[in-house]
């Protein structure tokens, strides 16, 4: 069963400062990390996974008996750029393959062929 994930391509460099969305989220003085008010009235979330869910995950580790905001923030930001990381690559072996669509191929051949993610090999299968 081969698993697809789309992919768009991240907007240009102009689209970002037109839309505003997208806005330097160091130094901005917020330590929490839970949300973020553009000067539009929008909230943007600093962490886009849900930050309950990666605190349950935490937790569900037996040497975890309290996890602080800021080291649950920490965790769903640090995987959050990991999934970012393995995904451009993979993107990479898609587009070798003239398609827009990861397939699981290419997330295996991303792993292996960066050194990084060789502590994956073997985990898709």
């Amino acid at each position: 069963m081969a698993a697809t994930v789309a992919v768009s391509a991240p907007p240009a460099e102009s689209e970002l400062d037109r839309s505003g969305a997208e806005e330097e989220l160091r130094g901005d003085g917020e330590e929490d990390g839970a949300q973020h008010t553009s000067p539009s009235g929008q909230q943007n979330r600093l962490a886009k996974l849900p930050l309950s869910r990666i605190k349950a995950l935490m937790k569900a580790d037996p040497d975890v008996s309290l996890a602080s905001q800021e080291s649950v923030f920490i965790i769903a930001k640090a995987t959050e750029l990991f999934v970012e990381m393995i995904a451009k690559d993979a993107l990479v072996y898609a587009q070798q393959g003239k398609r827009k669509t990861l397939q699981r191929k290419d997330l295996d051949n991303a792993i292996e062929a960066i050194d990084e993610f060789a502590f994956l090999e073997g985990t898709l299968d």
